[in-house]
């Protein structure tokens, strides 16, 4: 398992903007949370998700160009290698510099759209059990659904990055 170092994490609160509906939940961001020295980072990331609980439907990749959201279900994403800058929360959203080693939480509802990454730049993503991830593009038709179905999605029962008793568990319970 890879070395945890930092496991006070950023919180940041977006508004439904009218298309991306968000989350009052907060997005949780860990900078430079990860040791990921090893020759497989991508595997070291994957085993720890799946370690705390956050094992289901695991993919490598980056992270999709256009603006985007997850409507059914949290999801987490790490950053395994290279460096991107990615906006979360919606066009109005707030754009953040993601390298090796840093852990992005998404609540439902979340927008995020990668807007430049390094050629070598390699996500490991991961949803907690429950609903199937599906991609939801902002329209209104889409958000309106959308209201509907994220008060509903599944609290998880551990932090991806800490565990059962890591700070996404308290900051998103209350």
């Amino acid at each position: 398992m890879p070395i945890v170092k930092n496991t006070k994490p950023a919180t940041f609160i977006f508004e439904d903007d009218g298309l991306t509906p968000n989350n009052v939940l907060p997005l949780v961001i860990y900078k430079r949370a990860l040791d990921l020295d090893s020759g497989a980072p991508e595997r070291t990331i994957q085993e720890l998700f799946g370690a705390n609980g956050w094992g289901q439907d695991i993919w490598r990749n980056g992270i999709y160009d256009y603006l985007h959201y997850h409507a059914t279900v949290h999801e987490v994403l790490g950053i395994a290698r290279g460096h991107g800058r990615v906006r979360f929360g919606g066009d109005a959203g707030r754009e953040f510099e993601l390298d090796a080693g840093d852990v992005a939480i998404l609540p439902a509802g979340t927008g995020h759209q990668c807007l430049r990454s390094m050629d070598d730049f390699s996500v490991v993503g991961a949803y907690p059990p429950g609903a199937k991830m599906q991609v939801t593009r902002p329209t209104p038709e889409n958000h309106a659904a959308a209201l509907k179905t994220i008060p509903v999605v599944k609290l998880p029962d551990s932090d991806p990055v800490a565990g059962k008793d890591g700070p996404l568990v308290k900051l998103w319970r209350g």
